[in-house]
């Protein structure tokens, strides 16, 4: 399948890929610095799971509610305009928090409004992006590209908790806001040199919510999209103890010192470095449905282990270990969907994907947060680990039955 956006004889490493690769990532670290801020602030103000489910339902709720609409959107407009007009969205968002802050309205009910705000352009936002990349890399480089995208991520997601730790310890949260503010003025002065043309259609142009009722159509009809998000929403369910409330059993088993919270999250980033690392030397993965499978139980298998580590020391190196999975999961997965999605379906295909994986964890901390105010979070680690593993074998086995050893997924 070709993209039209993609000429002939296009290199791999071309000046749009290269420009839009460091946008994003810009724009990535300042997000990451505030997001780290804000549950770490919640945490540490709060010690509570009732608070962080709140938080965890106005950051991710939102995408879900707009994120339909913005999948028709990036397949009807510039993608490229979509991408700079959220980031402008959210950074002035977070502008208007770091003045409140500094004004002294500093409740924790403004960071709630502020990210339903910020989780709004972020729906628009990630449907584009994902779309984008076949009209910048050729097919058989995608791959790689991901897998150097998910390592440049793990670079920036090693500095951000560090950087959010300092700024917490020891300045006003408000600064943290401002790294967001003047990353995301860089993110959108780099990207308005990348020429990216919107994708052109045969179809006749018809409504929105025609449009929209095409593409759910498309992606439930496909057997292999439907089978990968029913995964993915089995998958993002059970992720959401070990991503969530995590920082809350820290604080609550180990200690409640900020470098706790920050060294939580830097072994889990150098974690996912190595694995993007690994990506961008593969090259490729001939099995894709094989390795979703196996990044599944692993996070499966160390998520329990997380629950049994009893020592900060051992639950570090276990969290290290369970960020290899997901640069390798999640380039697996962006690129099998890129691969079987026609070019004019990418934007509604990943505001559907992004509906499940921004849904499920919502949804799981509905019951997730307020259990574990009842019970130790870490039992709550070992069953959903048990599950996850479950969910992975489930998935291998359903797609072998179906396929057996045909190269579809390859």
């Amino acid at each position: 399948m070709k993209t039209n956006d993609t000429s002939k004889g296009n290199s791999l490493f071309n000046k749009k890929i290269v420009l839009f690769l460091i946008s994003q990532n810009i724009s990535l670290f300042g997000s990451s610095v505030v997001g780290y801020a804000i549950i770490w602030h919640i945490t540490l103000e709060t010690s509570s799971g009732f608070w962080l489910m709140l938080f965890t339902i106005c950051s991710s709720l939102p995408q879900v509610m707009i994120s339909l609409w913005s999948g028709v959107w990036a397949d009807r407009y510039n993608r490229k305009y979509l991408i700079m007009l959220s980031d402008a969205f959210i950074a002035l968002t977070t502008l208007g928090l770091a003045v409140s802050f500094w004004m002294g309205f500093q409740r924790i009910e403004l960071l709630l409004i502020a990210s339903v705000v910020r989780s709004i352009g972020a729906g628009v936002q990630t449907p584009a992006v994902n779309a984008i990349y076949p009209q910048l890399v050729p097919q058989e480089g995608l791959t790689k590209i991901q897998g150097l995208n998910q390592t440049l991520n793990s670079v920036l997601m090693l500095l951000s908790p560090a950087v959010g730790g300092v700024l917490l310890g020891s300045m006003d949260i408000a600064w943290a806001f401002m790294v967001d503010v003047v990353t995301a003025a860089i993110a959108i002065f780099i990207t308005s040199f990348i020429k990216v043309e919107k994708v052109q259609r045969t179809d006749e142009s018809t409504s929105v919510f025609a449009e929209l009722k095409e593409g759910i159509d498309f992606t439930f009809r496909h057997p292999l999209l439907r089978g990968i998000i029913i995964c993915y929403a089995c998958s993002f369910f059970l992720i959401t103890p070990a991503a969530v409330l995590t920082p809350l059993m820290i604080e609550r088993s180990f200690g409640s010192d900020v470098w706790m919270l920050t060294a939580n999250e830097m072994v889990w980033t150098i974690g996912t470095l190595v694995g993007g690392f690994f990506v961008s030397l593969h090259g490729g993965f001939k099995d894709k449905i094989r390795t979703i499978a196996i990044c599944l139980a692993g996070f499966g298998v160390t998520f329990g282990l997380l629950g049994v580590a009893g020592n900060f020391a051992v639950y570090l190196i276990i969290m290290g270990s369970a960020g290899l999975f997901l640069p390798v999961m999640i380039t697996a997965q962006t690129v099998f969907i890129q691969e079987i999605t026609q070019p004019t379906m990418m934007g509604r295909v990943f505001s559907i994907v992004q509906i499940i994986s921004a849904s499920a964890m919502p949804v799981a901390i509905l019951l997730f947060g307020p259990l574990a105010d009842v019970m130790p979070i870490e039992t709550i680690l070992i069953v959903s680990g048990a599950l996850l593993t479950l969910t992975a074998i489930t998935y291998y086995v359903s797609y072998k039955k179906n396929y057996g050893n045909s190269n579809i997924a390859n």
